[in-house]
C-alpha cells in the first residue's frame, strides 16, 4: 500500500512533512519510491535528493490516466516503501460538470490508484473548528478513504490537547503531530522553492527533517501503510519493440546545471529506452557544446537568476548558436527559450546577451502565467507533426518582447469553452529547432522522441 499526503488546502507544508517522512525512511535504512502530483518540477528535485531515486509526476493531463497507474504500478516495484506528495488541497483541480473529483486534483489521482489519503491540517488559530473541517473532508466524497491526520503547526499541549478532544468523535487516527518548527526552513522565490543545486545547507536541513519524522511520527501505524505491495503488470506495459528496430543509436546534450533542471525523467527514460545516449552537461560551466552530437535539449529552470553567468560564457553561446545555425535539431522549453533567445532582461531590467538564435528579447515582470493547456500544432517539428494535438503545462513569469515570425502552436486553456479566445506560442522558425514555453511529458506520448531520435539521425 502507498498513502497520498494530502492537504485541505495550498500552503499547509505538505512538502515539508514529505520530505520529513522520505528523510526519516531513508535514515532508517529504508528504500523508498515518491511521485508528485500534478506538473510540478522543483518538490521532485528535493524527493530525489533525499531518497536517489527519480520522483515521478502523476499528471493525467500531461499524460493519461492509464499512463498514471501504469506509471505508479511500475516504479513502486522498485522500493520497499513508497508515498505521494498531493498537489494544493485535496479537492483542487480542474471542475469537472457533475463530478465532485476534479480532474488533476489530488482526490483524482487517490480514487484512480485507490489509495488512502494522509490528510495534513494546519492547525494554526483552529481547536475545536478542526473536526468540522475533517469530518467535511472524510464525508464530502465516500468513495475516498482517509486514513490518518498529521497535525501540522501545534502550538503548545494545551493546544494539542484541544485538538485531540474535538477530533476524538470521528475516530481516525492521528499518525503525525508536528509542533511550530521556525528553525526549519526551506528558502523560496518567484516560482517556488528554490532548488536543490542551489543550497549548501541542505543536508543540515534534510538532517533535521530526519530526525523530526523519526520523532514526531507514529511509525508503527504508518510503515505498515507505506510498504509498497506486489503487482502483476499485464495491462498498459509498454511496448518499444515496434519503435526500436529502425533506430539508430544517437548522442543527445542535455543541458543541466542549476540554470537548466526542470526535466521529467519520464522524457529522459524514454530517449534512454529508445537508445538513446544522453551527454549532460552545463552551459553554465562549460566552454563549449559535447563534441560529435546528434542534438540538443534545452529543459526549463531559472536563466534568469543566473543571466549574467551566461552572458559572460561567451564560448558556450557561440558553440550553441553555431550547432544550431548548422542544423542541428534542438529542443528548448521555457528556460531553454529563454536562453536561445537574443538577450534576456532580468527582473533587475538588466540586459544580458543570449545565444541569438531565436529573433527577439525574453523579459521577467511581475505576471505569472500558470495553467494547463491544450494545442494544436500549426507546423512540423522536429518534435511534431502538423495537426497533433497535444496537452501541455506553462509556468513562467517571462514573456517575448516580439510575437513569433513561426509560431509551433495554437492553444487555449485547457477545458474551457471554444468561445474563449485562442494564443498562438513557440518558435519554429528554423525546420530543425522547437522552442516553447510549453512543458510536455512525454510519458503517454512516444510518438515525440520517436520523432525527435529520427531527426536526429539525419
Amino acid at each position: 500500500m502507498t498513502l497520498i499526503i494530502a492537504g485541505e488546502r495550498s500552503g499547509v507544508g505538505k512538502t515539508t512533512i514529505t520530505l520529513a517522512l522520505l528523510a526519516a525512511l531513508k535514515s532508517k535504512g529504508l528504500t523508498v519510491q515518491s511521485f508528485k502530483v500534478g506538473p510540478d518540477y522543483i518538490d521532485p528535485m528535493f524527493h530525489q535528493y533525499v531518497t536517489g531515486k527519480p520522483c515521478y509526476n502523476l499528471d493525467p493531463i500531461l499524460t493519461s490516466e492509464n499512463y498514471v497507474k501504469s506509471c505508479f504500478f511500475s516504479h513502486t516495484q522498485t522500493a520497499n516503501y513508497s508515498l505521494i506528495e498531493g498537489v494544493m488541497g485535496l479537492f483542487d483541480g480542474i471542475p469537472e460538470a457533475e463530478q465532485k473529483i476534479p480532474i488533476a486534483s489530488t482526490a483524482h489521482i487517490a480514487k484512480l490508484l485507490n489509495i488512502p489519503i494522509l490528510l495534513v491540517i494546519d492547525c494554526r488559530k483552529l481547536s475545536s473548528s478542526i473536526a468540522a473541517i475533517v469530518h467535511g473532508f472524510t464525508t464530502f466524497n465516500s468513495t475516498l478513504k482517509i486514513s490518518g491526520l498529521i497535525l501540522n503547526q501545534v502550538a503548545s499541549d494545551r493546544h494539542l490537547e484541544l485538538l485531540k478532544n474535538a477530533l476524538e468523535p470521528l475516530s481516525l487516527p492521528i499518525l503525525g503531530i508536528l509542533r511550530r518548527e521556525d528553525n526549519i526552513t526551506l528558502p523560496d522565490r518567484h516560482l517556488g522553492l528554490v532548488p536543490t543545486d542551489e543550497l549548501p545547507q541542505l543536508d543540515s536541513v534534510l538532517s533535521q527533517l530526519a530526525e523530526l519524522g523519526n520523532r514526531c511520527f507514529n511509525w508503527q501505524e504508518l510503515l505498515p501503510l507505506l510498504q509498497v505491495k506486489s503487482f502483476i503488470l499485464t495491462e498498459n506495459a509498454e511496448n518499444y519493440s515496434n519503435s526500436l528496430h529502425d533506430l539508430i543509436p544517437v548522442k543527445i546534450a542535455i543541458a543541466r546545471d542549476a540554470a537548466f533542471n526542470f526535466y521529467y525523467p519520464d522524457n529522459l527514460e524514454k530517449l534512454q529506452v529508445l537508445g538513446a545516449e544522453l551527454i549532460f552537461w552545463s552551459p553554465l560551466k562549460d566552454s563549449q557544446i559535447p563534441v560529435d552530437i546528434n542534438g540538443l535539449y534545452f529543459g526549463g529552470g531559472f536563466p534568469e537568476v543566473f543571466a549574467e553567468e551566461l552572458s559572460q560564457n561567451v564560448s558556450v553561446l557561440q558553440s550553441v548558436k553555431a550547432a544550431i545555425d548548422a542544423g542541428i535539431p534542438t529542443y528548448a522549453e521555457c528556460g531553454g527559450l529563454m536562453y536561445l533567445c537574443e538577450k534576456m532582461i532580468d527582473f533587475e531590467q538588466q540586459t544580458w546577451q543570449m545565444a541569438g538564435v531565436i529573433p527577439t528579447t525574453a523579459m521577467m515582470g511581475k505576471r505569472l502565467k500558470l495553467g494547463y493547456y491544450q494545442a494544436v500544432a500549426l507546423r512540423d517539428t522536429p518534435l511534431l507533426t502538423q495537426g497533433k494535438i497535444i496537452r501541455g503545462h506553462e509556468f513562467h513569469r517571462s514573456e517575448l518582447q516580439t510575437k513569433s515570425i513561426a509560431p509551433i502552436y495554437e492553444m487555449q486553456r485547457f477545458k474551457t469553452t471554444e468561445s474563449q479566445s485562442k494564443q498562438l506560442e513557440g518558435w519554429g522558425h528554423l525546420p530543425h529547432l522547437h522552442a516553447s514555453y510549453f512543458h510536455l511529458n512525454w510519458g503517454a506520448c512516444l510518438d515525440i522522441p520517436i520523432r525527435f531520435l529520427r531527426h536526429c539521425q539525419l
